[in-house]
């Protein structure tokens, strides 16, 4: 029976990120997708509360899988494991495959709704706090300057990745993973200790 619910709920999860990449969050309606699940609407709404729930479920899946990397990628040094976080974007590129422009859709519904908002905000205040914490786990290795605010470098970050998705999504065959490597690269190079020679 477990094992049933659970399959039930991947289906609605995998025809929902379809409907939402097809035509759109707000034109994708519960209806659409229990038909492209093969679900009656109380399947559904026995999984989920609403649409904006199920929305939530499949980002939050997403960050999770994002999660699991970012600790897998950790190095023996921060600036080793920014570099590191680089080479995650192809598989972050294939994790949010479809979900891109059903994100950016949620994003302009967050304007309006304060709700869908702090949804939204959380996930993004989460990543603010833990490349926080990385720089200043660098400067306390003596790897990053320590003059360097850690908050504003954890934005740099931030919204170097951010910046970089949605680019992505622009132009899908550009070379994103030696991008972002390069521009990690160029930022690390003003958070980094200059090495002096004698």
């Amino acid at each position: 029976m477990q094992a049933r619910s659970e399959e039930t709920r991947t289906h609605i999860l995998e025809a929902a990120l379809r409907r939402f990449a097809s035509v759109g969050y707000n034109a994708a309606s519960v209806e659409d997708i229990c038909t492209a699940a093969g679900v009656s609407k109380g399947a559904f709404y026995h999984h989920f509360p609403s649409k904006q729930a199920l929305f939530l479920a499949l980002l939050n899946d997403w960050l999770a899988t994002l999660d699991a990397g970012f600790e897998a990628a950790r190095k023996a040094n921060v600036p080793e494991t920014l570099l590191a976080f680089t080479e995650m974007l192809p598989a972050i590129f294939a994790a949010a495959d479809g979900r891109l422009t059903m994100f950016l859709e949620f994003w302009l519904q967050a304007s309006r709704d304060e709700a869908v908002w702090q949804a939204s905000i959380a996930p993004y205040e989460r990543y603010q706090q833990f490349f926080t914490a990385l720089v200043e786990q660098g400067q306390a290795e003596g790897s990053l300057r320590a003059d360097v605010e850690a908050s504003s470098a954890a934005r740099a970050i931030v919204g170097l990745a951010v910046g970089l998705l949605l680019q992505a999504l622009l132009n899908p065959q550009a070379n994103w993973e030696r991008t972002a490597q390069e521009s990690m690269e160029i930022l690390l190079n003003g958070l980094m200790h200059k090495r002096t020679t004698t």
